[in-house]
């Protein structure tokens, strides 16, 4: 009897369960490989299992949908029809020759110093997404985290990034951010959102079309009520002030055309701030494989395939959108890998509700993308002494000087002259910062590793992945 298919898929989050099981469920044998010790992503992040909290996190919007997911995880996995590698780290992804399939290479445990190979006959990429930096005076002082990564902590460790903190930014991320700190005991002394009401007004027709969402929206906006803080709505961080660590923001009003409003600065006292402003796309693994990007984005067809034979895309890899968009996107794709790996064509009714939902969601967060825009002038009024390149100390001025004074004309030559971008996070973080200095248009580089890879796993033989 010949071998199952086998389908790796990466990233355990909303839309690579729902790729695992779809395809699972229709006979393909699937090993999802994540980088967590458990499944759900960031945005069903739980406690570390060693930590064995007595009490569950704070109940949130759509959570029975979700346990229903990992209980089917927990049969697909009893019977042997998925086998989930959790703390692999997924370095690269080759497409092997004469049509051998995929080999998906990653490093195993927390101390990421042992290589672990695993073969597929087809790749499911849900590799998700990470926060998008822009830089400010202060930026870098202790207490001051990204919004997500406050979340983190949160859910993660169960831990505080601060007594009295500032949640500050643009996006909807930033309301689950802050009632979650509220209802875990931190004081939220502000809620800074440069966005305003009116352009939530202006996108009015197709945000009524989704009430649950605009429902989830009300339910942390009633948290935060309760604990007493209301949001400051065209309003943006200026500056974060402290000696050895964060003592205090200072945040002011933004004018109708998103710039800073003169006479309107406030100093926040806080010990923490959590700043995010928006998403963008991990493609690491998809530009190795030679995946075509449309912007940042991973570009999928209506299969959610991408232009590389075998490989499949899904969740924000293809376009921030949220975790009900990602799970139709997972859904179409399973279906889809289950089909083709038997040799068989699909057929779109049988994912004809995810594809309405689909086109739904996706218009839904184009429209959000509208709103939650970071201020107009952020990148103008950086002074040149503000670091941007925190891996190699790289201030704003420097990044100014050679796109201005030494002629570089691209986010590449920028880094050449200045070294922005070449530090530990291969310009992660700093890009968007970089790109907004210099007016250059952001586009992800392309690299052969999609994190740091210990020299002796290179050299070594790579061993099986674990029974």
């Amino acid at each position: 009897m010949a071998e199952r298919a086998h389908l790796v898929v990466v990233g355990a989050g909303p839309a690579g369960l729902a790729g695992a099981l779809a395809a699972a469920a229709r006979g393909v044998r699937v090993t999802l490989v994540d980088a967590a010790e458990q499944a759900g992503g960031q945005i069903h992040r739980r406690p570390a299992a060693a930590l064995s909290a007595g009490r569950p996190p704070a109940p949130r919007p759509r959570a029975r949908a979700w346990e229903r997911l990992l209980g089917a995880l927990d049969r697909q996995r009893a019977t042997g029809n998925i086998t989930h590698l959790t703390d692999h780290h997924v370095w690269c992804v080759e497409k092997l020759p004469a049509s051998a399939g995929f080999a998906v290479y990653a490093l195993r445990g927390a101390a990421r110093e042992k290589g672990v190979t695993v073969r597929a006959d087809a790749v499911l990429l849900a590799t998700g997404g990470y926060e998008r930096v822009l830089p400010f005076p202060g930026w870098t002082l202790p207490g001051v985290v990204t919004a997500g990564g406050a979340q983190a902590m949160l859910k993660g460790q169960l831990v505080l990034p601060g007594r009295t903190v500032v949640v500050a930014g643009t996006g909807p991320l930033l309301l689950p951010v802050a009632a979650g700190l509220a209802e875990a005991g931190a004081r939220v002394a502000a809620l800074v959102e440069s966005a305003g009401p009116r352009a939530l007004l202006r996108k009015a027709p197709v945000l009524a079309g989704h009430p649950g969402k605009l429902a989830e929206g009300a339910w942390y906006a009633a948290r935060l009520l309760r604990h007493g803080v209301r949001p400051l709505a065209r309003h943006t961080v200026v500056e974060a002030h402290g000696a050895d660590r964060l003592e205090a923001v200072t945040v002011a009003a933004l004018d109708r055309d998103g710039r800073l409003a003169p006479g309107t600065t406030r100093r926040v006292p806080c010990d923490a701030l959590a700043v995010g402003h928006g998403m963008l796309p991990h493609t690491d693994l998809a530009e190795t494989l030679g995946c075509t990007l449309s912007g940042t984005d991973v570009r999928v067809d209506t299969e959610q395939r991408t232009d590389v034979p075998g490989v499949w895309a899904a969740g924000e890899a293809t376009g921030i959108g949220g975790a009900d968009l990602a799970l139709a996107e997972g859904h179409i794709a399973g279906r889809s890998i289950a089909a083709r790996l038997h040799d068989a064509a699909p057929d779109p009714r049988t994912w004809a509700a995810a594809a309405r939902s689909r086109t739904r969601l996706r218009a839904f967060s184009a429209a959000l993308d509208a709103v939650y825009a970071p201020p107009v002038d952020w990148a103008e009024r950086m002074p040149d002494d503000t670091t941007v390149c925190r891996c190699e100390e790289i201030t704003a001025g420097q990044v100014r000087e050679a796109a201005g004074t030494l002629g570089a004309g691209d986010a590449r030559t920028v880094k050449l002259l200045t070294r922005a971008g070449m530090g530990w996070c291969q310009g992660r973080m700093c890009g968007p910062a970089v790109a907004g200095l210099t007016g250059c248009p952001f586009t992800p580089g392309r690299r052969p590793f999609a994190r740091p890879v210990p020299l002796g796993v290179l050299a070594q033989p790579l061993e099986p992945p674990p029974d």
